[in-house]
């Protein structure tokens, strides 16, 4: 056999690196081996692959994220070389590199192979379905069969011949094996170390390389094709730790129950929650009539809460949101539902509740199908965008919204001649003067528009322009400097979107993510979930709202302003519709859960207890309780925390299901 390979691999024969033969080997193979998959499935799509303009780059970071798998893939073996491969054990450790590197390069070819059938049925490369499916062998087997019984037997045929073609391109004659002697070994394993490492990081950036990194185009489907399957998969599969039934550590209603008890509120006593498999899906009626809908933009302040307002009680940095509050609806008794910019963008956008675990933006199940405002706004014909002035793909954003609605992703390599560019990207001026580029040229077009805008400047290291605002503090770089500089980049956009056509047709929301470091004595810091928002433009009159409200009342209230019914999942409260019963707040402090209303919260604990505590808000302080949390206060608090898990995990917060409208 060794023959042959010699023979049929001639460029391979004669690469070798000592322990780490095979293990470059592999690299090479798989390189090649992942390419080609890539290059069919390219070919196969082309229809798709083409508009995007984008093919250079889907095969250039191609290699880059076959590379992050096959690191992943050599880690263990690299890691255990020091202390197995050196002489005397030398014909034991070559066994085991090759049968490890055979092992990863079969079944990179066995989930490349099933990859076109996946995507004809998903429309995206094998990612937690592929796992998940895993626990029902006989159903899917069966599925298989009946279902796609030619790729089934095709695939089987083909990923045997792979592995006897990997086999032949892999393998080498035992004489030309030679493991390092143990000083030459000693001083390269830190280096191969290292190598490996930061081929699996794949950047120098502040966080690691992951599939939204390739997201490099607004089609979710063709931004797979960037990754590789493998990768796709074993992503999955980290992040299925996030993803379990992460709201059980607070206790466990019965379905119905939970149901029942979340949907108890007199602001969704109004709607008809008529189908059984999708729980939370209802049409909503706007209460706003008008004859043409509004544009809607949402400006995403970063890090700006209550600690950056005066008139909440924070320090006089935002003089600009100040003025721009007498001239639309304040509210004046927010809360966000957590301390992460994705926590907060999945509550503003999606209208989707908190949970202990990570923000759907970050999780698989939640990439495609998922609600948000923009995929409804799409499907009634608007132009959706998200416009920031980093990199899209931080924090997964740019996977999660070209996944669920948004049509165009304008972020830091589109704008043009920034002023400045820090470590977070373009600054907060140059953002805005592009959002209202953008916003001008869809107006101009008569497009309807939804706009995402998301601020940067307010993020460590406080970088912005000199010159613009008189700071608040010295030095320069902090926090309050940094939020004043980006209300005074804000408030400019406002002074020009005023001024322009699109204003009587637009409908803006100004809102803060969360608020900056959130910490205290207290055991949840409620006043640092406190946050600003301010909704203006078109006819909207001024108006302080006092009602206690969420981030996730915010979704389903600027529908209703703009005049747009749809049918959806959010159980946010339309504040046009309901703006006088009592209102309540969900947060996730850490692994604590609290359900406010009014001055009370009812706090979740994971060990399954719960406490009551009564919160002060004119001194900032919370007051646990003495009293024991009657179990119907705690069911209440449990229902909530527990109906996002629920429609996460079992994939119910869709609205790409019909619902008529009363």
């Amino acid at each position: 056999m060794t023959k042959v390979s010699a023979v049929k691999f001639p460029v391979l024969r004669q690469i070798t690196c000592g322990p780490y033969t095979y293990l470059l080997r592999m690299i090479l193979i798989g390189l090649i081996l992942l390419s080609a998959a890539r290059l069919g499935l390219v070919l196969w799509l082309y229809d798709r692959v083409a508009p995007t303009d984008q093919l250079g780059m889907i095969f250039l970071q191609g290699i880059r994220a076959d590379l992050i798998l096959l690191c992943i893939w050599s880690a263990i073996p690299v890691l255990l070389s020091l202390c197995w491969a050196r002489p005397g054990l030398q014909h034991s450790w070559f066994r085991f590199s090759y049968w490890w590197c055979l092992t990863g390069l079969i079944l990179i070819a066995f989930i490349e192979l099933s990859t076109p059938a996946f995507i004809q049925q998903y429309d995206i490369r094998p990612n937690r379905l592929y796992i998940e499916y895993l626990k029902y062998p006989k159903e899917v087997f069966s599925t298989l069969w009946h279902g796609f019984r030619l790729p089934l037997v095709a695939g089987t045929v083909l990923t045997v011949a792979a592995a006897l073609l990997l086999h032949r391109a892999l393998r080498l004659p035992k004489h030309t094996l030679q493991v390092w002697p143990l000083r030459q070994h000693l001083l390269l394993w830190p280096l191969v170390v290292f190598m490996v490492f930061a081929g699996i990081r794949s950047t120098t950036a502040h966080r690691p390389a992951n599939p939204a990194l390739f997201a490099i185009t607004s089609d979710a489907m063709v931004n797979s094709l960037v990754i590789n399957s493998g990768y796709s998969v074993l992503f999955a599969l980290y992040n299925l730790k996030h993803e379990a039934r992460s709201s059980e550590m607070y206790g466990k209603l019965p379905e119905t129950q939970m149901l029942n008890l979340s949907l108890n509120w007199p602001w969704l006593q109004q709607y008809d929650f008529n189908n059984a498999e999708y729980p939370t899906l209802h049409w909503q009626q706007a209460v706003k009539q008008r004859n043409k809908p509004l544009n809607i933009v949402i400006v995403l302040m970063e890090s700006q809460g209550a600690t950056f307002v005066e008139s909440l009680g924070g320090a006089p940095v935002t003089p600009e949101l100040e003025q721009l509050k007498q001239q639309g609806i304040w509210f004046d008794n927010l809360y966000a539902t957590g301390t992460r910019s994705v926590r907060g963008i999945e509550a503003v956008v999606a209208g989707f509740m908190p949970t202990p675990a990570q923000s759907t933006v970050k999780l698989s199940n939640s990439q495609q199908g998922f609600t948000t405002l923009a995929s409804i706004l799409k499907k009634q014909g608007y132009h959706t965008q998200f416009i920031y002035g980093g990199e899209a793909h931080f924090d997964n954003m740019r996977s999660f919204f070209t996944g669920n609605g948004f049509q165009e992703i304008v972020d830091l390599p589109k704008i043009n001649n920034p002023v400045l560019v820090g470590s977070w990207g373009a600054s907060d001026e140059d953002l805005f003067r592009t959002a209202h580029q953008q916003l001008l040229a869809l107006h101009q077009q008569q497009q309807p528009f939804f706009s995402l805008i998301f601020s940067s400047s307010n993020h460590e290291p406080f970088e912005f322009p000199d010159g613009r605002i008189s700071l608040y503090q010295e030095p320069k770089n902090t926090a309050y400097n940094a939020v004043k500089y980006a209300d005074w980049a804000m408030g400019r956009f406002f002074e020009q979107a005023m001024k322009s056509p699109y204003w009587q047709d637009t409908l803006f929301l100004v809102v803060a993510d969360h608020d900056n470091r959130v910490y205290g004595s207290n055991l949840i810091p409620v006043e640092k979930f406190r946050i600003p928002g301010l909704i203006l433009g078109a006819d909207t009159q001024p108006e302080i709202l006092t009602t206690l409200s969420s981030q996730i009342d915010l979704a389903p209230t600027l529908l209703s302003m703009a005049g747009i019914s749809s049918c959806h999942p959010m159980t946010g409260r339309d504040l046009l519709l309901d703006s006088t019963s009592s209102g309540r707040a969900l947060i996730q402090f850490d692994n604590l859960f609290a359900l406010m209303t009014e001055d009370k919260l009812t706090i979740l604990k994971p060990d399954g207890k719960a406490v009551s505590a009564n919160y002060n808000r004119e001194h900032q302080q919370l007051t646990l309780s003495e009293e024991a949390v009657s179990p119907l206060q705690q069911q209440q608090a449990l229902a909530q925390v527990q109906l996002p898990s629920y429609l996460y995990r079992e994939r119910k917060y869709n609205d790409d299901i019909p619902c008529e409208s009363p």
